[in-house]
């Protein structure tokens, strides 16, 4: 079972950064407020970005590299990803 990391914009054009195992259930969770505090504050709009990764160990170090960088460099990365079909309604 792979590993991703996702991107999501928030209200407020904040973005969010995190890992699973199962992104389609993890944005879901955010989307019901259930996902995490920075979630909970300022709702998902949309899945931005969706990155395969190795293993969990690879996901989050990639996760540490994203969120040091700036937001515009968070929207440069995001606009290189494709969303898998299943995802890209958000």
């Amino acid at each position: 079972m792979g590993w991703f990391v996702y991107l999501i914009e928030c209200r407020g054009g904040s973005i969010y950064t995190g890992i699973a195992i199962d992104v389609a259930a993890r944005y879901a969770a955010h989307a019901a407020g259930k996902g995490a505090r920075y979630t909970r504050a300022r709702p998902p709009q949309r899945l931005l970005a969706v990155f395969a990764m190795a293993d969990k160990s690879a996901a989050l170090r990639e996760e540490l590299r994203i969120k040091r960088l700036a937001p515009a460099a968070k929207r440069a990365l995001a606009a290189t990803a494709t969303l898998p079909a299943e995802l890209a309604g958000g």
